[in-house]
């Protein structure tokens, strides 16, 4: 994960949280996010990297619509992203809780 933009890792978390999302609705949700619009030349680059990394899978649900899955191997990379997290700040953030 260490290659990835935090744009790229937003679109992963998105990704895993949703059931086979389709590309609008990651945007809604990293939009929602950002506060900001996120325009289609900025997303559909990105989906396209995580793709071609192996982090997700791109399917067809019509002629128009792809949805995204993430992989097992994407998976292991946001297991080993938490574990960083949690080694780092993990205390941290459990003892304002």
């Amino acid at each position: 994960m260490y290659d990835l933009t935090a744009f790229q890792r937003d679109i992963l978390y998105v990704i895993a949280g949703q059931s086979d999302p389709h590309g609008l609705a990651i945007k809604d949700e990293l939009e929602e996010y950002y506060e900001n619009e996120i325009n289609h030349g900025r997303l559909y680059p990105n989906l396209d990297d995580v793709v071609d990394k192996g982090l997700v899978e791109k399917g067809e649900a019509d002629k128009r619509t792809n949805y995204y899955t993430i992989t097992a191997r994407g998976q292991r990379e946001l297991e080993a992203r938490r574990e960083l997290e949690n080694q780092y700040v993990g205390e941290l953030l459990s003892s304002t809780e």
